[in-house]
């Protein structure tokens, strides 16, 4: 059995561990921005098409304890890697050092990189060229204090390049993330689903590709393993085929709604290149004139945080956010991301459930609200 890391955005270790469970994965221990695991390259296969929460997955290939800087040239010397790949094939590293014995993060890339090279130039006499734009395999090397790690990323192309996006609004929305909220909100897939302010429409389109269980990786053309030279393709039209054979018609509404007439065309298109037209619904709206009191949604929304708006502004629209909630829409349930902790208390409900993520660089609130039809304590 094989050792691999799947590696995730804080917060999301926990559905990454359920979905690597469901896949039959084994030896899960959950870590941080990170889930391990032991399987086959059939696993390895399933886990890039089907993980809707991993941003990649690495498999390891060398493990080894230095006590000197100059050890890791040495020891990853004595590695095949002429096993792993081809001398025709381009190839790049991937630092992620924590240790006392380098000064510098970059320095351990360029002395793995000058032991991959001198190995193939021992053994074979040629070498193979580094390309950290665009190779054709990527070696992640991974250093604490004296341990090292070198894996080879079997993603490639990060995971949360789906394949669909052609249009983003200003910030768009991260795909593992999206996909990881809507997870962690555990929507029921049977729900009319909402999104009011849906920039590039990717949670209205996460949540479809979820209802309908289509697989994350369906549109991609191309993962790391690929170019592995023990990449078998006919096990890997097998996990395609029974990966698709399991999606199923819609049995919900989705719907995604933006005051902006520009950001809908931008949904619209992503939703298009999606496959999914005929599953949800977009239409140009100003959340604060909606309302639905006789159907009860799951919304997930994901309001601007304020970093280009007035102080005043962003309250106000915080405001009439938890105004609009409370008296449009009885007996939803609402998921709201904001990093703007001053602006969430303008929302007027008291979150019955917090989770902390970060979209990009940002620390973000992931908060649950349960608009309740009439009074809560009525309803108790």
């Amino acid at each position: 059995m094989d050792k691999f890391l799947a590696k995730t955005l804080h917060g999301l270790e926990d559905v990454l561990e359920y979905e690597l469970k469901d896949l039959g994965a084994g030896s899960i221990k959950k870590g941080i921005r990170s889930v391990s695991f032991e399987g086959d390259r059939d696993l390895l296969y399933r886990a890039n098409y089907n993980l809707r929460t991993a941003m990649s997955v690495l498999k390891q290939l060398h493990s080894f304890n230095i006590n000197k800087a100059k050890d890791l040239y040495r020891k990853s010397l004595d590695y095949p890697w002429e096993d792993i790949m081809g001398v025709g094939q381009t190839f790049s590293v991937v630092p992620v050092v924590n240790s006392s014995l380098f000064n510098h993060t970059g320095y351990p890339a360029l002395v793995l990189k000058d032991a991959i090279v001198d190995r193939f130039r021992r053994k074979i006499k040629r070498r193979p060229d580094v390309n950290p734009k665009e190779p054709d395999i990527v070696f992640n090397c991974h250093i604490s204090e004296r341990h090292v790690n070198i894996s080879i990323d079997s993603s490639l192309v990060p995971l949360f390049k789906r394949g669909y996006r052609q249009s983003g609004s200003g910030a768009p929305l991260n795909e593992v993330l999206a996909a990881g909220i809507i997870m962690l909100s555990q929507w029921d897939k049977k729900s009319p689903f909402l999104d009011p302010m849906c920039g590039s429409g990717t949670l209205a389109i996460e949540a479809a590709l979820m209802a309908r269980g289509i697989p994350p990786g369906k549109l991609r053309k191309i993962f790391g393993f690929m170019n592995w030279p023990d990449y078998d393709h006919k096990l890997f039209k097998k996990v395609r085929g029974e990966a698709e054979s399991k999606i199923v018609p819609l049995q919900t509404s989705i719907y995604c709604s933006d005051i902006s007439s520009r950001n809908i065309r931008n949904a619209r298109a992503n939703i298009r290149e999606a496959g999914l037209e005929g599953d949800i619904r977009s239409s140009v709206a100003d959340f604060l004139n909606t309302g639905s009191k006789d159907t009860e949604y799951t919304i997930i929304m994901n309001p601007p945080y304020g970093e280009r708006m007035d102080v005043t502004d962003i309250e106000r629209l915080y405001s009439g956010v938890g105004e609009r909630l409370k008296h449009g829409f009885p007996g939803s349930t609402v998921w709201l991301l904001s990093s703007n902790n001053e602006a969430i208390k303008k929302i007027g409900l008291k979150p019955s459930e917090k989770y902390i993520l970060f979209n990009g660089k940002l620390e973000v609130k992931l908060l649950k609200y349960e608009l309740y039809k009439g009074s809560k304590k009525n309803r108790d």
